[in-house]
């Protein structure tokens, strides 16, 4: 017998998982990743704020108001003689909270219910989805209105906002995730976990969550988005961040005055500017997400 006979047989080649594939497809995807890391310069940019600048966010200084863009002043000062560029990274650190706790709570709570009313089912699945009926049916300006008005002064403002934001908005991830775990748990290792008696917790945790995450990832991504302007909307309005804490929506108030819409574009340009280029990246990197975890695209 020759060699070639005797040699053992080459082991194949170990398939890459769907995460790896995932990510691989992610990163090829140029636009996706020039959004993200601008994204993630704005988020470090904004949480290092006292460390970039040391002015005062807060002191009214009469000396200063209304000065345009300088050496000293990168982007002006506002009419209450504060830095707009040490305004601008405040602000970006008060709406980026905002949006990254928000969507934490709202894809926490919409998981919970989904997972759990689309793996019961029965009279459980069906209290839970009059529950989501419910909070879907809210009109959300009033009710944001009223119940940051009753929550005012109890707990800090930016969790305030935070708080009605997340307990308006969850139903819609809710009724995503029942969807998938509907059709998820009839697949046979599902049905092979509850043969052996496993308990629905860990079943849920360990077997239905991890195969609907691709799911709630993308879902999550756009939520972010979604919440950043309805804290700029509703700040602009009057109704959400304190006016003493910046915000890119706060600050984009400056703009109701028609004397600084149209002489003093320096105190709301930048960060309506922000919020812009940060929702389309933020899209960006949801369409890149939801295009590399498409089964169907894989290749």
């Amino acid at each position: 017998m020759t060699d070639k006979e005797v040699s053992a047989p080459k082991t194949p080649k170990k398939s890459p998982s769907p995460w790896v594939i995932a990510r691989r497809k992610f990163t090829k995807n140029k636009l996706a990743m020039i959004s993200l890391i601008f994204l993630l310069i704005v988020i470090i940019l904004s949480f290092l704020a006292p460390y970039i600048t040391s002015k005062d966010i807060v002191r009214v200084d009469l000396m200063n108001i209304n000065l345009p863009p300088s050496s000293e002043h990168w982007l002006g000062t506002d009419t209450n003689g504060r830095d707009v560029f040490t305004r601008m990274l405040y602000a970006g650190r008060s709406s980026l909270t905002i949006g990254l706790a928000g969507m934490f709570l709202i894809v926490l709570v919409g998981t919970t219910v989904g997972a759990i009313s689309g793996y019961f089912g029965g009279r459980i699945g069906q209290i839970l989805m009059r529950l989501t009926d419910f909070v879907l049916m809210f009109p959300f300006l009033i009710f944001v209105i009223v119940i940051n008005t009753i929550l005012s002064g109890k707990v800090s403002g930016l969790w305030t906002l935070i708080i009605v934001i997340a307990f308006l908005n969850w139903g819609g991830v809710a009724r995503i995730v029942r969807s998938r775990i509907l059709a998820e748990k009839e697949n046979e290792y599902i049905l092979a976990a509850k043969s052996i008696g496993g308990k629905p917790v860990k079943i849920i945790m360990k077997h239905l969550l991890p195969n609907v995450a691709s799911t709630i990832i993308v879902q999550a991504t756009l939520l972010l988005a979604v919440t950043i302007v309805v804290e700029s909307a509703l700040s602009f309005l009057g109704f959400g961040v304190p006016a003493d804490t910046p915000s890119w929506g706060n600050m984009l108030s400056e703009a109701r005055n028609s004397d600084v819409l149209y002489n003093k574009i320096w105190m709301w340009v930048p960060p309506a500017t922000a919020i812009t280029l940060v929702i389309l990246s933020i899209n960006f990197i949801g369409e890149g997400l939801k295009d590399a975890m498409n089964p169907k695209s894989r290749r």
